[in-house]
């Protein structure tokens, strides 16, 4: 329950920052996750900014505190500080997904970006990392230091994996966006803008791969309904 009452940041943060800053984001799906992974929960109750990327968060904003926020998806602060680093002549790094993805990612912001510095590590593809591969992972970024570190190895592997290496780290920003990688790289197609501007995004995702986003949408998020209804409704009648 303490992550829907958690202060979603409603704004994208003001830059220039002077303190290390850890962005992630949150929705229904990682909400569940969360309530059984403690280490996953730490991560994102320890973030500096948590984005409500979902539109069940922004619905469970308005339900529990009457706040409305407005929905900030991991690909809106992707872009949001690329663009950025674009007119401050920033560095970034991208750490995660396949050499494939990394080497479309970096033909293409050399491209709409020419003024960001870009380097990229594919780090190896497992559940869990050893201390060795971490400690390439954090030489490799340090190495760089870039103004913004991307990770995208998913949710919840991602999160935690900052969160233990975050003050390591030579990163002033270090972002979580996960699947952006892959759109952004057009590996996987995002959902046309008409589906997210009617807060649909989901839809067609699910429709294309519903045996691998079944619990996701079949499971998660009747769950998260019934727990913020349920702390709706406790809240009304005996909490004063």
């Amino acid at each position: 329950m303490k992550l829907l009452n958690y202060n979603i940041a409603t704004r994208l943060p003001v830059l220039p920052l002077k303190t290390k800053v850890v962005i992630n984001t949150i929705n229904p799906h990682s909400y569940c996750i969360a309530e059984k992974d403690a280490k996953f929960k730490s991560a994102l109750l320890d973030s500096d900014i948590l984005l409500p990327d979902g539109i069940g968060i922004v619905w469970a904003s308005k339900m529990l505190s009457d706040e409305k926020v407005s929905k900030i998806a991991g690909y809106d602060i992707f872009i949001y500080l690329l663009e950025y680093l674009e007119k401050m002549n920033g560095k970034c790094f991208f750490l995660g997904a396949s050499q494939e993805a990394l080497t479309l990612i970096r033909a293409k912001a050399l491209l709409e970006y020419p003024n960001v510095t870009i380097e990229v590590y594919s780090p190896p593809y497992k559940n869990e990392f050893t201390e060795e591969d971490s400690a390439v992972m954090c030489s490799k970024v340090n190495s760089f230091n870039p103004d913004v570190l991307f990770v995208g190895m998913t949710a919840p592997k991602q999160e935690k994996w900052v969160h233990e290496y975050r003050d390591v780290l030579n990163a002033e920003i270090i972002c979580c966006i996960g699947a952006v990688f892959d759109f952004y790289a057009g590996t996987v197609k995002r959902p046309s803008q008409f589906w997210i501007s009617i807060g649909l995004e989901w839809l067609p995702r699910f429709l294309k791969e519903p045996k691998r986003l079944a619990e996701r949408n079949l499971v998660s998020t009747p769950k998260f309904i019934f727990e913020v209804l349920s702390l709706k409704y406790l809240s009304k009648h005996f909490i004063n």
